[in-house]
């Protein structure tokens, strides 16, 4: 049995795959495309939140180097994500990573995870953007009902109307075509972009270097907490991370980890770019840097503005241009984070649509999900599934405490793709690698004990959380997937053993 739940599958077979009428996806992104992809899902609200209420609580104003150790952890496993997506450039990202490598039974896992990590991405976006819509419109004097403003405060029957029209509009946009997709973000990208570069500029007008002093406050330590909405390193190991000083760096950086989320999405899109062993690394390495200095820049600007101890928690950045006696630029933060979390959100749901379709070809969902759209040349099936199904959760379902499942779910890609790519250098040397990580297997190693580190500082429940969805994905598996799978149907051929490497 072990060997059934361990077939890998060709890479070469699913590259073959792609090319299958019914089963092709429209090649037409560019490096430019990808790049745009992965800044416009990146950068969120959390540039305009995160940055302050980390300085405050954790930092100070050594919160920009909490994100520069942040992006590199992120780099580290978008080095591995280059590699891979370069070499093979099919729909599905870490999980057709892991069928080539690791076996089929983990890849399910990892697409399974996958599924759940963008989902409740997708709708925990939505409900944020409606919040900021709904407060732009009372601003404006146009007020939503209270039972058609969300689950949130509402008495009796409530569902978030805006948070589901979104999902439901974007799935329609997704269903047209990618580049009508990639020509949407680059214009709402580029209006997000110009909002934080204001932001840095304006604000960069009104830093006292008094607010700088001390750069790297004294630390103070955090006492040990119990249950589940403690760290699952504290219960562990009884050990309890410490806030400010040196240590508080990196117990803010895996906070602010988390705003460096959606990176590997753009690993999803790789069967649809037309060079993908140019362009991917450069779209996944690109968008990290870009989005690594904005997050920087911003960090400078807040903490310089308004000293780390008078920061709010809420709207830190707005509230700054408040006490300077400038809030028009409020308006402006709030603007640019509505307009940015639609894009996001839309990124979300590409993400999720490509690993469902892939998973779909290969038989491990319903091969009903894996046909594409005749004219469009897009997976319209599962995309208007799940857009349905989120737009559902997303307008009855309060959401906030299942976020940090997103967060679970994309460090444990992170350790799955950097696992396969160690595995794919020993079982597959003579595989053609446009981009290669370097110093393997030292960095794999590295960006797998990070994540696994920023994973434990992650609370108890949300591993319980996480742990009941994998088991759900186990019941599926053995009672559907392991079954109907190409490779068990003898669609597709195994791989055959892995040659021994040369001397």
């Amino acid at each position: 049995m072990s060997n059934t739940l361990f077939r890998t599958k060709k890479i070469e077979q699913s590259i073959r795959d792609t090319e299958e009428p019914e089963h092709a996806l429209k090649k037409s992104l560019s490096a430019l495309d990808l790049t745009v992809f992965g800044i416009g899902v990146v950068i969120g609200t959390g540039i305009f939140v995160l940055t302050g209420t980390v300085a405050k609580n954790n930092a100070g104003p050594a919160v920009a180097l909490a994100f520069v150790v942040a992006g590199v952890v992120c780099a580290l496993a978008a080095l591995c994500y280059a590699e891979f997506a370069s070499t093979v450039p099919v729909a599905g990202s870490a999980y057709t990573f892991s069928y080539a490598s690791l076996g089929e039974l983990p890849a399910w896992i990892i697409g399974w995870d996958l599924v759940l990590e963008f989902a409740l991405g997708t709708a925990v976006v939505a409900v944020g953007w409606s919040g900021y819509i709904r407060s732009l419109l009372d601003n404006a004097g146009w007020h939503i009902p209270a039972e058609l403003g969300g689950r949130d405060g509402a008495q009796g029957f409530g569902f978030d109307i805006l948070a589901a029209a979104l999902v439901l509009v974007l799935t329609a946009i997704l269903v047209l075509g990618m580049k009508l997709s990639a020509r949407i973000t680059s214009l709402v990208v580029a209006i997000k972009v110009a909002v934080v570069l204001i932001v840095i500029i304006a604000g960069a007008f009104f830093v006292k270097s008094a607010n700088y002093d001390p750069f790297i406050p004294k630390s103070q330590p955090v006492e040990a907490g119990g249950g589940l909405h403690s760290p699952l390193i504290q219960l562990m190991f009884g050990w309890a991370p410490s806030n400010f000083g040196v240590m508080g760096i990196f117990t803010a950086a895996s906070v602010v980890f988390f705003a460096f989320i959606g990176f590997d999405i753009v690993a999803t899109a790789a069967e649809e770019t037309r060079n993908p062993q140019r362009d991917m690394p450069r779209g996944i390495l690109g968008s990290l840097v870009i989005c690594t200095l904005l997050y920087v820049g911003v960090s400078i600007v807040v903490t310089g503005m308004e000293h780390y101890t008078k920061l709010s928690v809420d709207a830190p950045l707005a509230d700054a241009f408040k006490a300077t006696g400038h809030p028009f630029f409020s308006g402006v933060i709030s603007f640019g984070a509505a307009v940015g979390l639609t894009v996001v959100c839309m990124i979300l749901l590409l993400g999720q649509s490509r690993v469902f379709f892939a998973m779909s070809r290969d038989g491990l969902l319903p091969r009903f999900f894996s046909h594409v759209h005749p004219r469009f040349r897009t997976p319209y099936r599962p995309t208007i599934l799940l857009g349905v199904v989120i737009a559902i959760v997303a307008g009855f379902t309060s959401l906030s405490e299942l976020a940090e499942l997103v967060n679970i779910g994309t460090l444990f890609a992170f350790v799955v793709v950097a696992i396969s790519v160690i595995i794919l250098r020993r079982t597959r040397p003579d595989l053609p690698r446009a981009f290669r990580t370097p110093l393997v297997p030292l960095l794999p190693v590295v960006s797998v004990a990070a994540s696994l580190w920023l994973m434990l500082n992650l609370p108890a429940e949300t591993w319980v959380r996480f742990g009941i969805w994998m088991a759900i994905g186990f019941v599926v598996y053995f009672f559907y997937g392991r079954t109907h799978s190409r490779l068990a149907r003898g669609e597709d051929t195994p791989a055959e053993p892995a040659a021994p490497n040369g001397p």
